[in-house]
């Protein structure tokens, strides 16, 4: 099996990079991975500090993969630019990439997941792409199953199918309208996907990820996900600049490895049961069930916000 690069987008959470290099690094076939490291520059001469922090968090890992390419702008180019110009660089030089960000912590066998996913389906355009990273669904899946669209947390993809992708979201949108999907995408009202996009269009937020699900989806495409999680999302502790405090997207993290399937068919039950989820998760009674047990980490971020601005970190690269 050949190995897909990685690329690993971080900007201004050096202790977050590091915890997920670390858990890449500790992956099966890592060491036979190549690294890319994109780290976006800072937005201010406050933020100089710690997107160097970042640089010499990664700089620590050039030996733990096949090979080592650190990738650090000079000037701020915001998220979206950022992974969308770092996957595109990539992409003309390589088939195929696995994109992970600064907040994602991996099993060990998510690289070996994304990685035959990539192989297996490298011929069958139906597939978009690999997801490492499942919802705790109240019913989980059994198996690996496919989704309409594609997602942002720990995924692979090709080249023949970055093609796809548009950046342009009222363009998107536009489609989406004219085809009357809107509903389809919100997931029959679950989720506002679509307005998501809109904010985007306006400036509202800065989300490459809602552009790709998007193109992904008007394309009929499929996403390959795991019947339990691969990924863990770290950044939900007011650390990131788009994402608040929450706990509600958290599962263990599967060590196990789960077979891939044969047929190439969306799953009308697991369609259902994530729309449920979102549902109950933003509109039902878990949503103030959350509220109460986010409390607990508001410390923690006022520590973390305390250490940073006190110039104080200790990284161990045990």
């Amino acid at each position: 099996m050949v190995h897909a690069p990685i690329s690993v987008f971080g900007f201004n959470r050096p202790l977050h990079l590091h915890k997920t290099l670390t858990a890449l690094s500790r992956n099966l076939g890592a060491e036979k991975s190549e690294l890319y490291i994109f780290i976006d520059g800072p937005r201010s001469d406050e933020e100089t500090r710690l997107t160097q922090a970042s640089i010499d968090v990664a700089s620590k890992f050039r030996t733990n993969f096949n090979s080592f390419n650190l990738i650090a702008q000079e000037q701020n180019l915001g998220l979206a630019k950022s992974v969308i110009s770092g996957v595109s660089s990539v992409l003309e030089i390589h088939e195929k990439i696995i994109v992970v960000e600064d907040d994602l912590v991996t099993s060990r066998y998510f690289l070996d997941f994304i990685n035959r996913g990539l192989e297996k389906y490298a011929l069958n355009q139906e597939v978009a792409s690999i997801h490492g990273y499942v919802t705790p669904l109240s019913n989980p899946a059994k198996e690996p199953f496919f989704l309409r669209g594609a997602d942002c947390w720990g995924w692979g993809t090709w080249r023949d199918r970055w093609e796809f992708f548009n950046e342009n979201g009222q363009d998107l949108i536009s489609k989406i309208e004219q085809l009357q999907l809107g509903n389809l995408l919100d997931l029959n009202g679950a989720y506002p996907f679509t307005q998501m996009l809109r904010d985007q269009i306006v400036g509202k937020n800065d989300s490459w990820a809602i552009r790709w699900h998007a193109s992904m989806f008007l394309e009929e495409k499929l996403t390959l996900f795991p019947s339990e999680t691969y990924v863990e999302n770290i950044g939900f502790d007011g650390s990131g600049t788009h994402t608040g405090i929450t706990n509600i997207y958290y599962s263990p993290l599967s060590e196990k490895r789960q077979e891939l399937p044969d047929e190439i068919t969306l799953s009308e039950s697991m369609t259902t049961e994530l729309s449920k989820w979102y549902r109950e998760v933003y509109f039902g009674r878990r949503t103030k069930l959350n509220k109460v047990l986010i409390k607990p980490y508001l410390w923690v971020r006022n520590l973390l916000k305390r250490i940073v601005s006190t110039g104080t970190m200790i990284i161990s690269n045990k």
